[in-house]
């Protein structure tokens, strides 16, 4: 005689409570990075919208950039590490491939046995991580969640890497979610295009280093063809996902894309016909693109400039190596 297994736990929806931040602690101007690149202050300003990024000095790891920004949500949250059901960090920059940055972070957060884990999702990293947050939460099974975005990328840049090296910056973004009565995280649009794989990537693998003596492996892009993806294809995952929110542009209180490129934010804005009452993120012009990070610090930024915006709907959208790409309504805490 069998026995059926039996699961109600369920809840109606969570939402974001609380986000923290921490960014590099020094500032990079583009003056800074154009001779290795043959370049100008004007011609990166001009293809990107950056005037200066953030970055970390050597003493300032990825892992306490995580742990300030989980503390700051954590305590705007009025959460203890310990009420904690899982904790989830979106990285491509963790200096090990084992243990999990998650683990050590959460053990500093006061986060005792709880489960952590890292995920490789580049640039949509963080937008992975809240659909996971929300699916955990929803399910029952977990009261709050912590979700990371960290990145150290001033690690992996050549120089004189005219693609993407000037791009990038240091920093952290966190988001702590609870259980809602109401759905304040709208059904993800989520995905990956394999076949654009090679588009983003590293230069060479560690067995390239240890195999064939290769260089530190550091980052590139084909630019235009991920300015044409992000622009034309990411358009239509950030209307598929008001569509699956039930709302239209004129619902939204901000947009916060993946701060990748201020061409491209500002090309998104057209195409999706946002009004001007949508206040959209910029934080790219003195943050530098932090890939998972750039989310959760872009909407932390927006909430501390506009403090009027709480409560209201944000579309967020990111994109990147893999491809991969994710997209969900949020209700700003």
């Amino acid at each position: 005689m069998s026995t059926a297994l039996k699961n109600t736990a369920h809840r109606e929806g969570s939402r974001i409570l609380a986000f923290g931040a921490a960014r590099g602690d020094v500032d990079v101007v583009n003056d800074d990075l154009v001779g290795p690149i043959d370049s100008s202050d004007e011609w990166i300003r001009q293809r990107t919208g950056i005037t200066s990024r953030k970055r970390a000095s050597k003493e300032l790891t990825i892992d306490m950039l995580a742990e300030t920004a989980g503390r700051e949500a954590l305590e705007k949250a009025g959460i203890d590490g310990s009420q904690l059901g899982a904790i989830i960090i979106s990285t491509i920059s963790n200096p090990v491939q084992t243990p999990s940055l998650a683990s050590l972070v959460g053990e500093r957060l006061g986060a005792h046995l709880v489960p952590a884990f890292d995920i490789s999702a580049a640039c949509a990293g963080y937008t992975y991580g809240i659909a996971q947050a929300d699916a955990l939460i929803r399910s029952g099974a977990a009261e709050y969640v912590l979700v990371i975005g960290a990145e150290k990328l001033s690690e992996v840049i050549d120089p004189t890497d005219r693609s993407i090296s000037f791009l990038l910056g240091d920093g952290a973004g966190a988001a702590v979610m609870g259980a809602s009565d109401e759905v304040g995280v709208s059904e993800s649009v989520w995905g990956s295009d394999g076949s654009k794989w090679d588009v983003i990537h590293m230069t060479n693998s560690l067995y390239d280093m240890r195999d064939n003596g290769a260089p530190w492996p550091t980052l590139r892009q084909e630019g235009p063809t991920v300015f044409r993806w992000a622009v034309w294809e990411m358009a239509k995952v950030a209307r598929e996902a008001l569509e699956k929110a039930g709302i239209g542009p004129q619902d939204l209180a901000a947009f916060v894309p993946h701060q990748a490129n201020m061409r491209i934010i500002d090309e998104f804005a057209k195409q999706l016909k946002l009004p001007d009452s949508v206040v959209i993120a910029r934080d790219i012009e003195t943050t530098g693109n932090t890939s998972a990070a750039s989310i959760p610090l872009a909407t932390h930024q927006l909430l501390e400039d506009h403090p009027e915006l709480s409560g209201g709907l944000s579309l967020q959208i990111g994109f990147g190596a893999g491809l991969v790409y994710g997209a969900q309504v949020i209700r700003l805490p």
